[in-house]
């Protein structure tokens, strides 16, 4: 799989200097990608804190040069036979973060920044939501699928929850845990035990995002945070 990350690209495109344009357009070779007989290629597009898949379009050589251009997501109708700019209406634009094409350079795959966290026409996330005719959001990766049912219980109270009892008795609480799951982690690793510093850790991953939601605060500001940090 060969990729483009946001390394090479400042938050805004129009902001690159000739120079950084002329990498990010060099970093994708894009005579290697393969089109179909339509001259069409599948796009995936996930979002690129979370991993959660947003929705899959089509797009052509003019599409993809213009993404290229402008680090925002353009697509191919083959309904109406034009190009697309993702939330030119809705105002829902998604910013490329980073590009990948498969082994076989048929697919390719952007993690995107999605504005507004809709990317679906009917209101949803994600556009891949129906599960039996229900609305199921798409899995994320496991700290923001454990970070939702922490909110879910802070908003929806269930009488028999331990995170509902947690949040219920407020910061003192849920710090005294925090501290508390936080020595048993050093504990663990004085003791070399692997599946006991794993275990410790998944604790104290669970009740810093129980302070997360307290607090509110989205488990995505600490992914931004992270993200601005990594280098």
């Amino acid at each position: 799989m060969v990729s483009w990350t946001n390394e090479s690209l400042p938050e805004i495109t129009a902001s690159m200097s000739a120079a950084q344009q002329n990498l990010f357009h060099k970093a994708i070779p894009l005579d290697q990608i393969r089109y179909d007989e339509q001259g069409l290629v599948p796009a995936i597009v996930q979002d690129y804190l979370d991993g959660t898949v947003l929705m899959m379009a089509w797009m052509n050589r003019d599409s993809l040069q213009k993404t290229l251009d402008t680090g925002e997501t353009w697509f191919w109708s083959r309904s109406r036979t034009q190009l697309w700019h993702k939330g030119e209406t809705s105002g829902h634009i998604q910013k490329v973060r980073f590009l990948r094409y498969d082994c076989d350079s048929d697919t390719l795959l952007f993690g995107v920044e999605q504005i507004g966290d809709i990317a679906c026409h009917t209101g949803e996330r994600s556009c891949f939501h129906q599960v039996d005719t229900q609305v199921v959001p798409p899995p994320a990766d496991t700290l923001s699928q454990v970070f939702a049912v922490i909110c879910d219980r802070r908003d929806h109270p269930v009488e028999a929850s331990y995170t509902c009892q947690l949040l219920a008795a407020g910061d003192n609480k849920i710090l005294k845990k925090l501290g508390e799951e936080t020595v048993e982690v050093v504990m663990a690793c004085k003791d070399d035990e692997p599946d006991a510093i794993a275990a410790e850790v998944a604790d104290l991953l669970y009740h810093t995002l129980v302070a997360l939601a307290h607090h509110q605060v989205d488990l995505k500001d600490v992914y931004r945070k992270l993200q601005e940090r990594r280098r």
